[in-house]
């Protein structure tokens, strides 16, 4: 039987997925509010919908798996405020439904562990956002949802490699601050592998997506300044450096997430087990 995924908010995590998909022989719907990137969404075998004026009543006819990466706001959802009674009435017939959240969810451990068992605790609005969001998309009866907890992605185009070549990485210094981080290509192979084999736990599944090696900002900026062979930039002290509400709001969120989950569960044998493997890959890349 052939395979249709519609794509809402078709971002850097969705693309990747699409690169792994459209091989295979999958039909890529996705939206985006932007008509001047159609063309380009086009051109990847991509079949866009511009959102919300082409996303109608019809929307969900066909399609068998549904991927969500648009983020919530103080309103909610957006995609559920547009298209809650489509996905109501598709959700016994869906196969797979796929809700890209964050680890911003489970909020400030003090550097301590957290895995998906851990109750959310968040500390920032967009964590209580994605919190509260979470929850409508679990509530929609027969719908065959998996909740993916994303920590830092990076990859190609995103990530340390272009600010550290371009002179404007800072290594900005909190004692004891950890993150955990996610290649995207580990997410589009995760994401592929939960379709392939859904796990039908009620009332969703969970999954945290990150890699073995939580560490420090600090480190990962040196090391990929020593990979480039360019100078480690100087340290700032978190206190002293200049950064925006939404940057400085990660620092206050400090925790090492777990993936046991999606080895156990999925099977899954990471791509890259640490940002030094993914780094070194993009650099040779």
């Amino acid at each position: 039987m052939s395979k249709t995924l519609l794509s809402l908010g078709h971002g850097y995590s969705a693309r990747a997925l699409a690169n792994v998909l459209i091989p295979k022989g999958w039909r890529i719907i996705a939206t985006t509010r932007d008509p001047d990137k159609a063309a380009a969404m086009r051109a990847t075998g991509v079949e866009p919908l511009i959102w919300p004026s082409e996303v109608n009543a019809q929307a969900l006819d066909g399609v068998t798996h549904v991927l969500t990466s648009a983020g919530p706001t103080e309103a909610g959802d957006p995609v559920l405020a547009h298209l809650m009674a489509e996905i109501t009435r598709a959700a016994p017939h869906l196969q797979w439904v796929g809700y890209l959240s964050t680890t911003a969810v489970y909020g400030d451990h003090g550097g301590g562990w957290v895995d998906e068992s851990t109750p959310p605790s968040p500390a920032s609005k967009r964590g209580h956002w994605r919190v509260e969001a979470e929850k409508a998309w679990a509530m929609i009866p027969d719908l065959p949802l998996h909740i993916f907890r994303l920590a830092g992605i990076y990859g190609p185009g995103r990530g340390p490699l272009a600010k550290v070549r371009n002179g404007t990485a800072r290594r900005i210094i909190k004692p004891g601050q950890v993150f955990s981080r996610i290649h995207v290509e580990d997410i589009a192979q995760i994401l592929a592998t939960s379709m392939a084999r859904p796990n039908s736990t009620p009332p969703c599944a969970i999954y945290n997506l990150c890699d073995d090696d939580p560490a420090p900002p600090e480190d990962v900026i040196a090391h990929t300044a020593n990979l480039l062979g360019l100078p480690v930039p100087p340290a700032i002290p978190f206190a002293e450096a200049e950064m925006t509400p939404m940057a400085r709001s990660f620092y206050g969120e400090n925790k090492r997430v777990r993936n046991d989950r999606i080895k156990d569960e999925l099977g899954i044998e990471l791509i890259y087990p640490g940002y030094r493997e993914g780094l070194a890959a993009m650099v040779e890349a």
